[in-house]
């Protein structure tokens, strides 16, 4: 478990903005708990299909992020590489709208050293490989944990994962988010000791319902 308040992460965390494609360590995919980002306010003028009501969407892939041992890099390189409509299509069902699957790219994606189809590719292959705890699926009653026992839940479901491998967001109390560290060629999980010192420090968290 982190020791840093979820509040801090963006100010802490090192962005390397113009690095070289493919200079990086390896990857984190963080999965956003919809109803804890919509509550928070991430639906105004924004992700509306994942915030809209009677959507019942619990975790939806927020991104894939090239990650190195310390920061991490960022819009590398000009986008000339803009996702074909075909690269799109790609991600229909990997992102809850395709306004965020563009932002990704853009803010992550140039930075992975490969084509915006391979990069949705390789999404889809760690959100595949990550199994959701089932208490988490679809909740229709609003849950407190500890982020300790999220952490152990999820490594119960997934075989290999360790709590040194992935890290429970929230803000305040809410969750928001866990990211899970995968090795640079997603074939499996990977200690990323700095993302999981960034994890949530509340005592407790609520998980709100699916809506």
């Amino acid at each position: 478990m982190g020791l840093v308040s979820c509040a801090a992460t963006g100010s802490q965390a090192q962005e390397r903005r113009g690095a070289t494609p493919g200079d990086f360590d390896f990857y984190v995919l963080a999965l956003s708990w919809s109803p804890g980002f919509c509550g928070a306010g991430g639906g105004d003028g924004k992700s509306l299909d994942q915030c809209r009501a009677g959507a019942e969407l619990g975790f939806v892939v927020h991104g894939l992020w090239p990650q190195g041992e310390r920061g991490f890099p960022v819009d590398c390189a000009p986008a000339n590489r803009t996702p074909s409509r075909l690269a799109i299509e790609s991600a229909k069902d990997l992102y809850p709208d395709e306004g965020l699957a563009r932002y990704q790219w853009r803010k992550h994606g140039t930075c992975s050293g490969v084509s915006p189809t391979d990069y949705y590719a390789g999404v889809r292959t760690a959100r595949d490989r990550v199994a959701i705890p089932a208490a988490l699926r679809s909740p229709r009653e609003a849950q407190t944990w500890t982020a300790v026992d999220l952490e152990r839940a999820f490594v119960a479901a997934n075989p290999g994962l360790r709590a040194d491998m992935l890290s429970i967001a929230c803000r305040g109390e809410v969750l928001q988010e866990v990211r899970v560290c995968f090795s640079k060629d997603l074939r499996g999980f990977q200690t990323c000791p700095e993302v999981d010192r960034r994890g949530c420090r509340a005592r407790q968290i609520t998980v709100p319902p699916v809506r």
